[in-house]
């Protein structure tokens, strides 16, 4: 029987939400992108997990929409310091304030000289969640990174929320408003009946 799953959740970047198509990815084998060439990674991360050290580095920098992008992936035994040699499956999923959606896996590799190497095309830009899962001594490991493609988005959870809390203001405002006009025009009415009333018994005397 398998063990407990290892799970480690890596969340670095907390950006604006937007709404896209995570099935718009491609995955592939990646070495057209040099880890030598003068583009720095956008994430470098190690951490343990389990039995493991994982670092992994994502390039280029800033991925863009329908440009090729590559993910690097280095796991070593803790007590052994032995480099992994399991197969590594990679998925994707979009985030949004929604929530997330359906995973896909975008690639399968086997190490290339201890390093896992997948590499991705988003044709859309948005926040999403890339997962590396392996097995190990009979027991499953998963790592979560989020990585976020293209610009961010100008209007996100917090822009969605203001906005609402704006609406509900200035509904308010205008509902108090009529309120006090009302009152004011049923006030104004009341005056020149007293007056007239009064002037009557003034008459009458």
């Amino acid at each position: 029987m398998r063990g407990p799953v290892k799970l480690f959740s890596l969340w670095v970047i907390l950006g604006w939400c937007s709404i896209g198509h995570a099935h718009h990815v491609l995955g592939r084998p990646a070495y057209s992108l040099n880890e030598d060439s003068n583009t720095p990674p956008s994430m470098q991360v190690e951490t343990q997990i389990g039995d493991y050290r994982v670092s992994y580095m994502v390039y280029p920098a800033f991925p863009r929409p329908n440009g090729p992008g590559r993910i690097n992936l280095y796991a070593t035994h803790l007590d052994t310091t032995e480099p992994l040699a399991s197969v590594v499956t990679f998925t994707v999923r979009e985030d949004n304030w929604l929530g997330s959606g359906d995973q896909e896996v975008i690639g399968t590799q086997v190490p290339d000289d201890s390093v896992y190497r997948q590499g991705f095309i988003f044709k859309e830009a948005g926040d999403y969640t890339i997962t590396a899962k392996f097995e190990a001594g009979g027991e499953p490991y998963q790592v979560d990174f989020p990585l976020r493609v293209g610009d961010s988005s100008p209007v996100g959870l917090l822009g969605v929320l203001g906005s609402i809390l704006a609406a509900v203001l200035i509904g308010v405002s205008v509902a108090q408003r009529k309120r006090i006009a009302r009152e004011k025009v049923r006030g104004s009415g009341k005056g020149p009946a007293s007056g007239e009333k009064g002037q009557r018994r003034m008459d009458c005397d």
